[in-house]
């Protein structure tokens, strides 16, 4: 029984070891003495495998079964150093089973790259980026409460200002909707082992985490379309003005009055820190995930680098998200109504954006850009 045992291990760590190379282990010599066994070349070609790679794994394989029966260490240990060999499939890397060693910052130790990934992904990155955007929520919420909704020091006109043309407001929810999705998507993957697993089970979980993959995948690039074509609309109005860096001394009105055009300062940083390069990081890496861009080695350690990128763009570019869709719903009377009829009475437009209701009090920028679509809304004729 021992000796069909052994002959039996050591057949299965061949076909592990060679990648489904087929040996024929009945009239193979067992070897006695580690002497017999030579160090191993490096695999060049199919002949070189089967006469001298093959050879010296089934040696040294050989000879521990013979005294452990299943233990495999001489195959691992020859597999986790991370040489190709040899594979019959096409695939990029096909012949490495197991990738080198690897460690990542603030890693104790290296390990094989895989789990070094694995480790730094599940830890520090998911427990910094999880207490970030806790943290974000908490100081939101602990701001709401102290403050409230920023209410208009003045009583509504009546006089509607158009703030957004249809197409923009378009262009703007359509980046909003496929954020969202991939935000919610982004943090079950990221989080869902920690809060959805333990309450729906992994059945339930994997379902849903599969579900999650594959719309990310196919919302990634609707949203980066739309990202670009809301920066080509809004670009002409985020460029830095004079006003912007007394926007920021007055902490956007906090310690007085702040003048800003079209936008203030707080939203021009988010348009080129969020929209830009958060955007484009977390963009150019997700296309990198999705295999969409040609050119690159899609190597595991690529995609583990992209996956890191990818992470931390996300994880940034989502905590900050929430101070914008703070002040646009809850945070600022009026300013929802701007993104949703697209229009703003003018007590709101002098309070916040002074400078661009100067400018459209002296006719340098028109109060209604489509009468069409004022009628639509049921905007009052005054107004125009």
């Amino acid at each position: 029984m021992n000796t069909w045992f052994a002959k039996l291990a050591m057949g299965l760590s061949l076909v592990v070891a060679a990648h489904g190379v087929a040996l024929a282990q009945s009239n193979e010599p067992v070897v006695t003495s580690k002497t017999e066994a030579t160090a191993p070349p490096t695999v060049q070609n199919m002949s070189n495998i089967q006469s001298d790679d093959i050879l010296y794994m089934k040696q040294n394989q050989a000879e521990r079964t013979q005294v452990q029966p299943g233990n495999m260490a001489p195959v691992y240990r020859q597999i986790k150093e991370g040489g190709e060999h040899y594979s019959s499939l096409p695939a990029l890397e096909s012949g490495v089973l197991i990738q080198p060693k690897a460690q990542f910052p603030g890693q104790a130790r290296a390990t094989t790259a895989g789990e070094a990934w694995r480790q730094y992904r599940n830890g520090p990155l998911t427990t910094y980026g999880g207490w970030l955007i806790i943290v974000a929520v908490v100081g939101i919420a602990a701001f709401y409460f102290a403050v409230g909704t920023i209410k208009l020091k003045s009583g509504r006109t009546g006089r509607l200002i158009e703030r957004f043309t249809s197409f923009e407001r378009l262009s703007h929810w359509t980046v909003a909707i496929s954020f969202l999705t991939l935000a919610l998507t982004g943090l079950i993957m990221l989080f869902g082992k920690y809060v959805v697993l333990p309450v729906f089970g992994h059945t339930a979980f994997g379902w849903l985490a599969y579900a999650c993959k594959n719309v990310h995948n196919f919302v990634g690039p609707v949203f980066t379309v739309a990202l670009i074509v809301m920066f080509a609309i809004f670009v002409k109005d985020n460029f830095p003005a004079k006003s912007d860096w007394q926007w920021l001394k007055n902490l956007g009105g906090a310690r007085g009055h702040a003048s800003a055009g079209r936008f203030n300062a707080g939203e021009k940083l988010w348009f080129w820190g969020g929209l830009v390069f958060l955007g484009l990081i977390v963009s150019a890496s997700g296309f990198v995930l999705d295999m969409l861009v040609p050119g690159i080695l899609y190597t595991r350690g690529n995609m583990q680098i992209a996956n890191i990128i990818h992470l931390v763009g996300a994880v940034l570019v989502f905590s900050a998200s929430l101070a914008h869709i703070y002040i646009g719903t809850l945070g600022m009377e009026g300013a929802y109504e701007a993104m949703s009829t697209g229009y703003v009475d003018d007590a709101w437009a002098k309070e916040h954006h002074d400078i661009w209701y100067q400018d459209i009090e002296s006719g340098k920028v028109p109060r209604i850009r489509s009468e069409k679509s004022a009628d639509k809304l049921g905007i009052p004729a005054k107004a125009v």
